[in-house]
């Protein structure tokens, strides 16, 4: 049994009734450099304890280890909590680093298939759309996905970095539960087009990298800190004078934490959650950590309530950020709306 301290919010109109935070897995096998598999096994049960119920993964992280990591956990409480993964970012035989962007429907089944196969479930409980290839019609692909929820497969979609239009388009041929999206203090280019789609159509927003992979927590200021293998050191806004400059627009963020006796992760989460009540749709956060105290300060943020002279500190902030959130920005939202 769970002792839930987090309000829930639902998924779509039909979907899940999920805490209204969730975990982003992907760096306990893969992303962020070495993890303790057993330091991570104890943030997923802690997670639990706390009402954190939406679990995030995809195929590509690890090349299938991180739904094979989530599998005995996901097995030892499958009524407990819902299992997210994600398709499209296939990863060639003889090319083990490259990321081939594929939404043909033989690709779709076969990536099901593998994914039930490692995380050793009968359904996944939502299925993304990683990323979007724009060579196939996008209601084509939504077609294929919405085949897996008839035969059982899968219960509930998802879009991952889509636009506006490429939502409506899907949510046409079957409704859409959630968007997933990078959305922070940092990058708000979302709330353009494709927040007030999501309203539209009762989607939930299911943001990632709520934290700014970090950068918004103070635990490093540039690309050079961290360890060898972890991707962010190739992302423009954590490298040469852009990271000192982002680091420079941290201290409003302090200054609310301080305020608060709160961390700068708490105040960045907080504003994240409070997006609920700006735009009037749902809003899942599922920041990523594999530490049992991360979690538990994550979880924290939840009940911090920012004053409209807090957020109007902040909200100068996304606007001065120096550097893309990624360096190709074409497979993004917002490199094609």
């Amino acid at each position: 049994m769970t002792h839930a301290t987090l309000p829930t919010a639902r998924l779509g109109a039909h979907g899940p009734e999920v805490g209204v935070q969730g975990l982003g897995c992907m760096g306990m096998s893969f992303g962020y450099g070495p993890s303790d598999a057993k330091e991570s096994r104890a943030t997923l049960e802690r997670a639990l304890e706390l009402g954190v119920t939406l679990y995030d993964t995809a195929d590509a992280y690890g090349a299938g280890d991180n739904e094979r990591f989530l599998a005995p956990f996901v097995a030892a409480h499958r009524d407990e909590l819902v299992i997210a993964t994600k398709f499209a970012l296939s990863i060639p035989p003889d090319k083990p680093t490259t990321r081939v962007i594929r939404n043909d429907p033989p690709y779709i089944r076969q990536a099901v298939e593998a994914s039930l196969k490692r995380l050793e479930v009968d359904v996944i409980d939502l299925y993304y759309m990683h990323r979007r290839d724009v060579n196939v019609p996008i209601e084509e692909t939504v077609g294929v996905m919405a085949e897996l929820v008839r035969e059982g497969k899968v219960k509930h979609l998802g879009l991952s970095e889509v636009t506006a239009g490429e939502l409506r388009a899907a949510h046409a041929v079957h409704p859409i539960a959630a968007v997933q999206s990078e959305w922070s203090l940092f990058s708000r280019d979302i709330e353009a087009k494709v927040v007030p789609a999501a309203v539209e159509l009762g989607v939930a927003l299911v943001p990632y990298s709520p934290l700014g992979r970090g950068f918004l927590t103070g635990s490093f200021a540039r690309a050079e800190e961290l360890t060898e293998g972890d991707f962010r050191r190739q992302q423009p806004r954590f490298t040469g004078e852009n990271a000192a400059a982002n680091a420079a627009l941290l201290e409003p963020v302090r200054a609310v934490a301080a305020a608060h006796d709160a961390s700068l992760a708490q105040i960045a989460l907080a504003w994240v959650q409070q997006r609920a009540e700006v735009h009037g749709l749902p809003v899942i956060p599922i920041p990523g950590t594999r530490k049992p105290g991360r979690v538990e300060e994550n979880v924290t943020a939840a009940t911090i309530r920012l004053t409209e002279e807090e957020l109007g500190l902040l909200d100068p902030i996304a606007g001065q950020v120096a550097g893309g959130r990624y360096a190709d920005m074409a497979f993004t939202s917002a490199g094609r709306e």
